[in-house]
């Protein structure tokens, strides 16, 4: 008597890793074994990497190299818009510390009136934009003199925000070198005369990796510029930034 039923894929007597591991051999890309085959490859490797690389062309080529100074050459401006770049157990984290540094600095030297510090206080107990007040007041900077904009989520937020909620129409931008480019091109898309302070930064594992996430974020940024989204959080225009501008010169 014969007994029909469902074939199995795998005999009863192979092992379950073995069975396991030979599918997987199967899943594998197979390279092309012709020289035109080969030759196909490397076009589309080629071609892909092109595309990829394209939006940091476009911020390369769409921003001038001219705006990008230091901290001792740049321009007068009223304010200085200072990005988020992270909190390491409530303080801010190396590169941000530089970026206010280089923030504090122009106050002092009568480059700008008032700084704008923006960043994520999303989650409850991250509040980044109050750290960079603090460390900016322990370097001598008055308290009126900032302003916070805790809902500055991503670079075109904060830009959005700077020009839409606080009024700002000429600004230095700082921050570091890497991502500089990517933040002038969206504060021009949001309608600021901006100027880039670059801050230097030692080429190690952190650099590196900051430069590589700029491919992708260039990317999402040229989306931003041309479709110039509304802020995750456009909210009302606010008089804060004009009265911080408002008081008498130091």
């Amino acid at each position: 008597m014969v007994i029909l039923g469902r074939a199995r894929s795998v005999p009863r007597d192979v092992p379950r890793g073995v069975a396991r591991g030979t599918w997987l051999r199967r899943l594998r890309p197979r390279l092309p074994r012709t020289r035109r085959g080969r030759r196909r490859a490397l076009r589309l490797a080629v071609l892909v990497c092109s595309l990829a690389l394209l939006p940091s062309a476009w911020l390369f080529a769409t921003t001038d190299g001219q705006r990008i100074r230091t901290p001792a050459d740049a321009p007068a401006a009223p304010v200085a818009v200072v990005f988020g770049a992270g909190l390491w157990d409530g303080e801010p984290s190396p590169y941000l510390a530089h970026r206010l540094d280089a923030a504090a600095r122009l106050y002092h030297d009568g480059k700008v009136r008032a700084l704008l510090v923006t960043g994520d206080n999303s989650v409850h107990g991250y509040n980044e934009p109050d750290a960079m007040r603090d460390y900016l007041t322990g370097r001598g900077v008055p308290a009126d003199r900032i302003v916070a904009d805790y809902a500055g989520f991503d670079t075109w937020d904060s830009c959005a925000r700077a020009h839409d909620v606080f009024g700002v129409r000429r600004a230095l931008l700082v921050s570091q070198d890497y991502h500089i480019r990517r933040a002038l091109a969206l504060c021009r898309a949001a309608g600021i005369d901006a100027w880039g302070v670059a801050v230097r930064e030692p080429r190690d594992s952190i650099w590196l990796y900051g430069s590589l996430r700029e491919v992708p974020g260039a990317a999402k940024a040229a989306f931003e510029a041309f479709f110039t989204p509304s802020a995750r959080f456009p909210g009302p225009p606010e008089t804060s930034l004009e009265t911080a501008l408002s008081g008498p010169d130091r």
